[in-house]
C-alpha cells in the first residue's frame, strides 16, 4: 500500500530535521577539548541557514541564480531535444546505429570536466560554453533511454498495429511514442541534476557569475558557510525543476496504470 502524500512528506521532511540535528550537534559538542564536526571545515546549520536568507534578503543571489537557471534550462532542453531526436532514429535505423554505435560509445566515455576548457576556448566564458557541457551530460542519458525505449516495443504490438493498417507515421504516434515516453521520463528527471552539473562545473572552472561562481569564491576564501550555502541553494534549485518534470510527466502520461505495490 502507497504511503499518503501527506505523510510520505511528514516522513521527508523528518529524515532532513534529523540529518540537521545531527549536523548541528557534532559542530557543537566537543569531546576531549575537540569538536565532532570542527566549525571550520563543517560549519553549522544555523549558519547556513542565515547566509542563504541573507543572499536572497540583500538581492546577492538573484543575478547568478538568474544565469545558472537559463544556463541550465537551455543545456536541459537542447540535450533532452537532441536526445529525443537521435535516439528514435538511431532506433529505427538499425544500420544507422550499427554504423555510429562505436563513435557514441566513445563519445559517452570522454570525460566532460577535460571538455570543458574546449568548450571555453571555443565559445568563450560567457554562457554557452557552461550550456555545451550540459549538454553532452544530459544528451547520452537521454538518448541511451530513447533508444532502448523503442527497441523495447513489443513485436507482437507491431505486428497487430501493421495488420490493422496503420502506417509509419500512425505507428510512431501510437505505439513508439508512448513506449519511449516512460524510459524518456525516467531519464529526465536524471537529466535535470546533470544539466545543473554542467553548469555549475563550467562556471566554477572558468565565470564571472553564477551559483559555480559563488561557491569557487567562497572556496577561495575558506568560506565553509558559503559553500554549504550556495550548495544547498543548488539542492533546492534541482528539486523545484524536478518537480516540475514530475508535474509534465503525470500530465502526459495519465494514460499510464499506476503501478501494484506490495509494500504495507
Amino acid at each position: 500500500m502507497k504511503l499518503h502524500p501527506a505523510k510520505l512528506l511528514l516522513l521527508q521532511i523528518l529524515v532532513a530535521f534529523l540529518a540537521l540535528l545531527v549536523w548541528q550537534f557534532g559542530a557543537t559538542v566537543s569531546i576531549g577539548g575537540r569538536e565532532l564536526l570542527p566549525e571550520f571545515f563543517f560549519s553549522r546549520p544555523l549558519d547556513v541557514f542565515s547566509r542563504v536568507v541573507s543572499l536572497f534578503v540583500t538581492g546577492t543571489i538573484w543575478k547568478h541564480l538568474w544565469i545558472t537557471l537559463t544556463e541550465t534550462v537551455l543545456a536541459f532542453v537542447i540535450g533532452s531535444v537532441g536526445g529525443v531526436v537521435v535516439g528514435f532514429w538511431f532506433a529505427r535505423k538499425p544500420k544507422v546505429a550499427a554504423v555510429f554505435d562505436p563513435y557514441v560509445k566513445m563519445a559517452n566515455a570522454l570525460p566532460r570536466v577535460v571538455l570543458a576548457p574546449i568548450f571555453m576556448l571555443w565559445f568563450g566564458l560567457g554562457i554557452w560554453s557552461k550550456v555545451a557541457l550540459g549538454v553532452t551530460l544530459v544528451f547520452f542519458i537521454v538518448f541511451f533511454n530513447v533508444y532502448q525505449g523503442v527497441k523495447e516495443v513489443s513485436p507482437v504490438v507491431l505486428a497487430n498495429a501493421r495488420m490493422m493498417g496503420m502506417n509509419e507515421r500512425q505507428l510512431f504516434r501510437n505505439v513508439y511514442w508512448p513506449s519511449a515516453m516512460s524510459w524518456m521520463f525516467s531519464s529526465l528527471h536524471t537529466a535535470v541534476g546533470f544539466a545543473l552539473v554542467g553548469a555549475v562545473v563550467g562556471e566554477y572552472l572558468g565565470s564571472a557569475a553564477g551559483l559555480g561562481y559563488l561557491i569557487h569564491q567562497a572556496e577561495g576564501v575558506f568560506d565553509v558557510t558559503g559553500v554549504f550555502a550556495g550548495m544547498v541553494i543548488l539542492a533546492a534549485f534541482v528539486l523545484l525543476i524536478d518537480w516540475l518534470v514530475t508535474r509534465v510527466e503525470r500530465r502526459l502520461l495519465i494514460w499510464r496504470p499506476q503501478a501494484a505495490s506490495n509494500e504495507t
